[in-house]
């Protein structure tokens, strides 16, 4: 009896394999094609993933991966130790939490502003006028906003300021008050376009047939939105929402190391998880405690998608991610 089973699972294997191998030699043109893409992936995304070994070690160039000492948890006890791993932590996660909100609903605002105009050629002008942004490097817009917060030459002291009479001497560098708000619109202005570019695809999917009928019924043009244009727009800012969610514990380091100058009298309410583990990484030339705190975020990052995801999948299953 036992023999019969076993003879059968070979069997069913057998045919399994063989179903696999004509599946392959029937498209191998596709996997072919496949096979550049793949390669990019196991070598720029796959096999950098073996330094994470790093932050179990206590590593040193000079002696290498396998001369390092093992340390076991000890990196991530040093990281979650140091003084400043509450605020870091909390910055990073008030300030992803906020972007996540304003991205997907100024975008969402736009994309059915853009969805709503009728002349074509003020549709791509609107469109190239908001993407351009997300084109420029966080170097090139630090020099823009340095422009306007410049203490001595700052289009903001020596014009709107010395307009309304006020101190024409204010250190925005030093400042922490404003910094939140402008964190904010730096980042909103420069993804809002890419954002708005990616629900509006969405809208543009939308049959037309839909809001001819609502038109037919009586209904007005809020209540077509409300009751068309968002329900069909929502799987796209579902998927949109759960791609943020899962860089959460990622900021933007771009942002928050050159659009604020890595002022230090900042650090309060600027700095985040990649500015500090560079910072650490830079001073202390510490690399086993920069893969710890990269490893952290990555896990953390990990159990927020799978957590999210099961919150949706709860709601309406055809929605999530997996």
């Amino acid at each position: 009896m036992k023999k019969s089973a076993a003879d059968k699972l070979s069997r069913d294997s057998q045919t399994g394999l063989n179903a696999l191998f004509y599946e392959m030699k029937k498209n191998r043109i596709l996997y072919l094609m496949m096979l550049p893409t793949i390669i990019f992936l196991l070598v720029n995304n796959y096999l950098p993933m073996l330094g994470i070994s790093l932050a179990f070690l206590n590593f040193k160039p000079a002696l290498g991966v396998f001369g390092s000492r093992f340390v076991g948890l000890k990196n991530f006890e040093f990281f979650f130790s140091t003084p400043d791993f509450f605020r870091i932590t909390r910055n990073t996660i008030l300030y992803n939490a906020v972007y996540i909100v304003l991205d997907i609903t100024v975008a969402a605002f736009f994309a059915i502003v853009l969805n709503e105009l009728f002349n074509k050629k003020l549709k791509k002008l609107y469109q190239s006028v908001m993407i351009m942004p997300f084109f420029l490097s966080w170097v090139v817009v630090n020099y823009i906003f340095f422009s306007f917060l410049s203490v001595d030459r700052g289009f903001i002291n020596a014009t709107v300021m010395d307009w309304l009479n006020l101190t024409t001497d204010y250190n925005w560098y030093q400042e922490k008050a404003p910094w939140p708000f402008i964190l904010v619109f730096a980042q909103l202005w420069r993804y809002t376009g890419y954002n708005t570019i990616m629900l509006y695809s969405g809208l543009m999917g939308i049959d037309n047939s839909y809001y001819e009928a609502a038109f037919t019924d009586g209904a007005t043009k809020w209540q077509q939105i409300r009751k068309i244009t968002i329900p069909l727009l929502s799987p796209i800012m579902i998927v949109l929402f759960l791609m943020l969610v899962g860089r959460i514990f990622f900021a933007d380091f771009g942002l928050h190391y050159q659009v604020t100058n890595n002022s230090s009298a900042l650090y309060p309410v600027t700095d985040v998880l990649d500015t500090y583990t560079f910072r650490s990484l830079r001073q202390m030339g510490n690399i086993s405690m920069a893969a710890a705190a990269g490893f952290y975020q990555a896990v953390v990052g990990l159990f927020i998608v799978l957590a999210a995801n099961k919150l949706v999948k709860q709601f309406d299953p055809e929605k999530s991610l997996f």
